[in-house]
């Protein structure tokens, strides 16, 4: 099993809207970036572990845990002409896009990323890093059960 932190904006999905979808699950569409896509493409199996971080918002942190329900599979907004992640050169045959389904395990208590930045226990989280952009980043199976330790 591997562990992984996976941004979303809460005005796009929320762990709330998470937790109101159809069997509690949601496609993690709009991925545009190749070094993302590939984790979910190469790395991601069912049953991994997610952090459901909310990302560009007032207060960013771990909103919830949830899980990789289904394997990658292409996007279906870069084909979507009308959809902001419209992608002129993906086709059906050959999609550059790929998401996977993820599934809520539980709503948490928000864990700021300034509570983040306090522990030297997660000091090397890819988040904390300078620079570090990434939607979905892998973590560490020993910074994974910390975190579960402070929710």
């Amino acid at each position: 099993m591997r562990y992984w932190l996976m941004k979303s904006e809460p005005s796009d999905v929320s762990i709330d809207d998470l937790a109101s979808f159809p069997n509690q699950s949601v496609a993690w569409y709009g991925i545009r970036n190749y070094q993302a896509r590939n984790f979910m493409r190469d790395q991601m199996q069912v049953d991994d572990a997610v952090l459901f971080y909310h990302s560009s918002c007032d207060q960013p942190g771990i909103a919830g845990l949830a899980r990789v329900s289904r394997l990658a599979y292409p996007d279906e907004t870069q084909f979507d002409t009308s959809n902001k992640y419209f992608d002129p050169k993906a086709t059906h045959e050959t999609p550059r896009w790929l998401n996977v389904d993820v599934q809520l395990v539980k709503k948490t208590r928000l864990m700021p990323l300034k509570e983040i930045r306090e522990y030297p226990e997660l000091e090397h989280m890819r988040i904390l890093q300078r620079g570090n952009r990434l939607s979905i980043t892998p973590v560490d199976p020993r910074e994974y059960e910390f975190i579960l330790s402070k929710l």
